[in-house]
């Protein structure tokens, strides 16, 4: 049963998703094996956001891993608010052109990037920088289809039985690419935040729950691989933003199979630690991924130790 399937059995059925134990508690002869595998969570600092994004998904073992030959990829960036890139309000538009010319490379047979915006859409796709970034690539860039959100049992408290865009759960691979910022109601919004893009309806139901709601949602349609861009990040005033002043410049890029363990060491970066974040802790309760980045196999360069507090 390949992904598609078993998201679609779930949201017939609402059945649990089980992932796999972590490392730390895994059969030694299966620990020995895993040693040689590529990392479960890479850091890369510095350079480019194209470049920084390809150094990331190689040292992962490159996007063969993710993608195979003939696969329909959707790409999920942060297209939210009418910003320019250098705003901080949006995924930078080199990282998600990067992310799409990695899944062509690989073999995918047709890759879609998508959002549904807070603004106008027509405005946020070109503002982002994102439309003019794609526009080279035989990439469908698509505003969404109302006609395409299909009522899903989550089999969550909150979400329950909710309007989820089919494209999103359809695809063979999901690569969730979210932009690290700051957000008045969660704190921070990147890798599990950014799912709820995929998400129909009113949105501001769920927003007295917003934690638990963003748990059960990445428990449901997990995404293959979280890309985070904190290139550049929003450290106030989030999450539209439009003050400069608001913009600080890291240089980052996160990546991993784990968006739990992707947004605890993103945390880092606002010098918190995930478990101060309640989406993660929560996501954490579900078994949806790792919040203790010591239990995982790790990859960045020297002095980031000192900003990750487990």
């Amino acid at each position: 049963m390949d992904r598609r399937q078993f998201l679609l059995g779930s949201a017939l059925t609402g059945s649990a998703l089980l992932l796999p134990a972590p490392p730390g508690i895994l059969p030694g002869w299966w620990r020995q094996a895993a040693a040689a595998e590529p990392p479960d969570l890479v850091r890369t600092s510095g350079g480019e956001p194209a470049a920084a994004t390809r150094r990331a998904v190689a040292a992962l073992g490159g996007m063969e891993r993710f993608v195979s030959r003939g696969a329909v990829v959707v790409i999920k960036p942060n297209i939210g608010f009418d910003r320019r890139p250098e705003l901080a309000a949006t995924t930078h538009p080199a990282v998600v052109a990067t992310l799409a010319e990695l899944c062509l490379e690989a073999g995918a047979r047709r890759v879609k990037v998508f959002d549904r915006p807070v603004n106008d859409a027509r405005r946020c796709y070109v503002q982002s920088g994102i439309a003019a970034a794609l526009e080279p690539l035989e990439v469908e860039l698509k505003y969404v289809d109302q006609r395409r959100f299909r009522d899903m049992d989550t089999g969550g408290d909150v979400l329950r039985r909710w309007p989820i865009y089919r494209e999103a759960v359809e695809a063979d691979v999901l690569i969730n690419a979210p932009i690290a910022k700051h957000h008045g109601l969660s704190r921070l919004t990147m890798g599990i935040k950014n799912l709820m893009g995929i998400l129909g309806g009113n949105r501001s139901r769920i927003h007295q729950r917003l934690d638990q709601a963003l748990a059960e949602l990445v428990a449901f349609i997990p995404p293959t691989l979280t890309v985070l861009d904190a290139t550049r990040i929003l450290v106030a005033n989030g999450p539209q933003g439009g003050n400069p002043d608001d913009v600080r410049h890291p240089g980052v890029i996160i990546a991993g199979r784990d968006p739990v363990a992707v947004d605890s060491l993103g945390a880092a970066l606002f010098d918190l630690r995930g478990s101060e974040l309640g989406f993660v802790r929560e996501a954490i309760r579900l078994g949806v991924g790792e919040g203790n980045l010591d239990r995982l196999r790790r990859s960045w360069p020297g002095g980031f130790d000192r900003l990750y507090r487990p």
